[in-house]
């Protein structure tokens, strides 16, 4: 009987195994596609299907980053994400702390119109959202493409982030309140540090949204040098012809900085993602 019971726990075991594997293919397999189409020639990327590459062709990378005048673009992109994320997360942990540790009238009301928030994509506002900026004279500026994508961001985070300070231990916020800490020390010194995971699927999730953007920066900003990283790949595609080298290594020099922030902060997202499981 307990043989038979450990073979089906195996066998279960390898049956997730390899659905997680093959999972993890579909996921793998189109940026390794990418990478190696990205080394071949404009005559060889659709003839020559193998993945290993015989003679690989790096000059795509440099063309690609001078012709598509991609160093503007990139630090574009740069400063977009940077500024949302620490926007979102500065100002969704403020909001997130004050509906769970503080009370105040109406403050389930305004918590869930932010949630109702989340039911509205940013592509749907586009027009309320242009005749806003519009008058507020932020169309084709920096600060009118980072705002709407701070406020797009806000309901998620504090959602996330409301769960955290929610179980923060009521001894640990009266002990630092005995040590002299007002609201805000509370707030910085207490709940800012144990809710890094929360933080860290946070910062993942909004930096993939904006280093990922092109919509809104079609919509908003005219001049080129204000654009993103996503605007110089249209560079590769023409009316008649699309240089799909080129293209392929413009698409991985963008992956690539949100593949490394993803392998850097993994840990905290899946402690994040897990502790937010467990107390949902």
């Amino acid at each position: 009987m307990i043989n038979r019971f450990i073979l089906e726990k195996r066998l279960k075991s390898v049956v997730m195994h390899l659905i997680l594997l093959s999972v993890a293919a579909t996921c793998i397999l189109p940026l390794i596609w990418m990478f190696s189409s990205s080394l071949k020639t404009q005559d060889t990327i659709f003839s020559n299907m193998h993945i290993i590459v015989s003679d690989p062709h790096w000059e795509n990378y440099r063309e690609a980053w001078t012709k598509g005048n991609f160093g503007a673009y990139f630090l574009n992109s740069v400063i977009y994400t940077v500024s949302v994320v620490g926007g979102v997360v500065f100002t969704a942990s403020l909001a997130a702390f004050a509906f769970a540790r503080l009370n105040f009238p109406g403050k389930n009301i305004m918590f869930y119109m932010f949630l109702i928030t989340m039911m509205i994509p940013i592509p749907g506002s586009f027009i309320a959202l242009y005749v806003l900026l519009q008058k507020l004279r932020l169309v084709n500026t920096r600060l009118g493409y980072i705002l709407p994508q701070i406020n797009a961001g806000l309901a998620l985070a504090i959602y996330i982030l409301k769960t955290f300070f929610e179980e923060l231990p009521k001894d640990l916020e009266d002990s630092a309140r005995i040590d002299g800490c007002g609201k805000f020390g509370v707030y910085w010194h207490i709940a800012m540090p144990l809710a890094k995971p929360a933080i860290a699927v946070i910062v993942v999730f909004n930096a993939m949204a904006v280093w990922n953007e092109y919509l809104l920066a079609m919509l908003i900003l005219s001049s080129k040098s204000l654009m993103p990283l996503q605007r110089g790949l249209m560079v590769f595609q023409g009316a008649h012809i699309t240089r799909y080298p080129l293209l392929m290594a413009g698409i991985t020099i963008a992956v690539v900085p949100i593949v490394v922030l993803y392998l850097i902060m993994q840990r905290h997202i899946i402690t994040g993602i897990t502790a937010g499981a467990v107390k949902g």
